[in-house]
């Protein structure tokens, strides 16, 4: 367990450096302020607020869901297919999927040849497009990693902006990747600005679960030990 928390914390860290440090010299102030605020008919939105409640939203959603089926990928998997999202065991899924750069989990719709190698690797047909869905190895699930991916994909499945195939494209590109921002088109930057956001938040949505893991765990092992009335 403190093995992947240790992994969540270093990716967040590591996402937040790089990132921060390639879009520096791209992103300035008159083109943060174009996204802060809409003036409209005398009223004044704040976007940051916007996407602030936007994702409390989603989190207690997400909550919600979680709670019901207990927290079990395995249960939760048979949600996420009851809404339209296939999902598919593989052996070795990890090695398959590593040649198109992707991880096993959550996969974005695909285009061209990465459709072609998911449906002839995974689907066992030939298609040069294909729609969201999960890859999964055989075998037990770690939780913690697979609520990030459901994290994503409710997202996606709700059109967060961030979550489009296109932004999480170039998320992986200038994070993994020693690419230049300086040539991105600004409708790019804004894609991958909120890419960067939504990233964090499922990571940061997994953080606080791990903590409050831990901290329901270690409350009922004192009461255990002590009794109630010591906590």
């Amino acid at each position: 367990m403190q093995l992947v928390k240790n992994l969540i914390y270093n990716l967040l860290s590591i996402q937040e450096h790089l990132l921060k440090n390639r879009l520096s010299k791209t992103l300035d102030a008159k083109q943060l302020s174009k996204r802060k605020r809409h003036y409209g008919k005398g009223c004044v939105l704040d976007l940051n607020s916007l996407a602030d409640a936007e994702k409390q939203k989603l989190e207690d959603e997400l909550y919600g869901i979680l709670n019901t089926y207990n927290y079990e990928p395995k249960d939760i998997l048979k949600y996420i297919e009851s809404q339209g999202t296939k999902v598919y065991f593989q052996d070795g899924a990890a090695k398959l999927l590593n040649p198109i750069g992707e991880n096993e989990g959550f996969i974005y719709p695909a285009k061209g040849f990465k459709a072609l190698y998911l449906s002839c690797g995974i689907m066992k047909k030939f298609a040069l497009k294909t729609d969201e869905m999960f890859i999964l190895s055989n075998g037990e699930i770690n939780k913690y990693y697979f609520i990030y991916h459901f994290y994503n994909w409710y997202a996606y499945k709700h059109n967060i902006a961030g979550m489009e195939p296109e932004s999480q494209e170039l998320l992986k590109k200038y994070l993994f990747s020693d690419a230049k921002t300086e040539s991105l088109q600004l409708s790019e930057i804004y894609k991958l600005k909120d890419a960067i956001r939504q990233d964090k938040a499922s990571i940061e949505f997994v953080i606080k679960l791990c903590r409050n893991y831990d901290g329901a765990k270690q409350a009922l092992g004192k009461m255990n030990r002590e009794g109630s009335a010591k906590l």
